[in-house]
């Protein structure tokens, strides 16, 4: 018996796959638990229209993304922190310190676990930044670091 899976399971199938299963083990587990359903073409074509639902909504996703890394290039996020005489800070800039001020300076929520910043920045002036926005897309945000 076909069917349309509607949840991972595990040894047989992922979710949207169309497999063949024994029939006991549709009707009595599959079908029973609402794992999976038959691959009626009615059920059928509802699959192909949620997955093409699905490309459209993650081709946006990267349009939206690439929208975000052209306004992030001409962004500079202004960070104040206390220094002393060599230009050295005392504490560091984190990837949230940078995630905060882009939120309150510029209006733009980024989590702070997609900003890419290998080491804290410990001194004053300019970084680049560089940032994940989507698995296919990278941006890089320019921070300037000044004294308090």
């Amino acid at each position: 018996m076909k069917v349309i899976f509607q949840q991972d399971v595990k040894g047989k199938g992922k979710k949207g796959e169309v497999k063949d299963v024994s029939e006991g083990y549709a009707r009595n587990f599959l079908l029973k638990k609402g794992l999976a359903v038959e691959a009626t073409p009615g059920n059928l074509k509802a699959l192909k229209q949620q997955n093409e639902k699905q490309k459209e909504q993650e081709q946006q996703e990267v349009e939206d993304a690439k929208k975000l890394k052209e306004k992030l290039a001409d962004l500079t996020v202004e960070v104040k922190a206390k220094s002393g005489d060599q230009g050295g800070l005392f504490g560091s800039i984190t990837s949230k310190h940078i995630s905060d001020e882009l939120k309150k300076m510029h209006n733009i929520k980024i989590d702070k676990r997609k900003i890419e910043l290998d080491n804290p920045i410990r001194s004053l002036g300019y970084t680049n930044v560089p940032v994940k926005l989507h698995n296919e897309v990278m941006g890089t945000i320019k921070v300037h670091v000044g004294e308090k």
